[in-house]
């Protein structure tokens, strides 16, 4: 289990808070229905599926370009399945680097780079021991760091709007099934179905917004929150190695990043 409520899983990590709770919503609006009486086969209905989904698909589409409307699966995949860095235990590794700075050098760090496993934080010291100016490497890794923000706010785009469109399609279906039960009151019997049917569109389209497309949209937002903060960890520690920075300041530094929690549970590590 991982600190930050992920399990491996086939060689990558599960956010079981993210599975965990899509199941828990869908269980309960099957218990709701079975506990109301009613039959979950019956709450199945291509035509509503049709307009719902695939309305609502061909809208995302149209909003944005297709790479982006087309991963959607990735975006999918990257909120249940994803690793992220846990930020103590990237602090360890920069003040690990700071030391062997300090006590050989920071040429010394390219010889460490091997052992290195976040693609950033080898970029920053790359260009450290290379010698490169302060101020652009600053700028480099920010600018890096603000790409990043924005393909992720793209992503958390694609989920909001296919939340947004599929209430609405929803609407449409339900519409849809109005206008044709109208068009058919010569028979009493029929409404009461018809209008059932009309009315599972709006179930679909509040489900998808409620169930799936709001709640994968806010993780990726979290995991982008948390990915923001350990790329700006990294920042940090790498402009505090170029300059030369005692270990203990670059800890102390570091650390001022993590809640107050985090930070006592990491010196309290430490201390032991």
């Amino acid at each position: 289990m991982h600190a930050y409520g992920r399990a491996v899983h086939g060689g990558r990590r599960v956010d079981i808070a993210t599975v965990a709770g899509l199941i828990m919503a869908g269980v309960c609006c099957f218990l709701a229905i079975l506990l109301g009486g009613g039959n979950p086969i019956a709450m199945i209905n291509i035509p509503s599926v049709i307009v719902v989904f695939g309305g609502s698909t061909g809208a995302v589409i149209a909003a944005f370009p297709l790479t982006t409307s087309l991963g959607l699966p990735n975006l999918i995949k990257k909120a249940m399945f994803g690793v992220t860095a846990d930020p103590a235990e990237t602090i360890k590794d920069i003040v690990k680097y700071a030391e062997i700075a300090r006590r050989e050098g920071i040429l010394s760090l390219e010889n460490h780079v091997g052992e290195m496993t976040d693609e950033f934080i080898i970029r920053g010291i790359k260009m450290a021991v290379d010698g490169t100016d302060p101020e652009l490497i600053r700028v480099i890794m920010e600018t890096e760091l603000e790409a990043m923000m924005d393909r992720h706010m793209q992503g958390k785009m694609v989920l909001d709007n296919f939340g947004k469109y599929a209430p609405a399609f929803g609407m449409i279906g339900t519409l849809i099934g109005l206008i044709l039960m109208l068009g058919s009151m010569e028979d009493p019997s029929t409404i009461g179905p018809s209008m059932a049917v009309a009315l599972i569109t709006t179930l679909y389209g509040a489900i998808i917004a409620n169930a799936f497309a709001g709640p994968i949209g806010d993780k990726l937002y979290a995991n982008d929150q948390t990915e923001t903060r350990l790329k700006t960890i990294v920042i940090a520690g790498v402009m505090a190695i170029q300059s030369g920075d005692n270990p203990r300041v670059v800890e102390s530094k570091l650390l001022t990043y993590l809640p107050p929690a985090q930070r006592d549970a990491f010196l309290e590590e430490q201390a032991a």
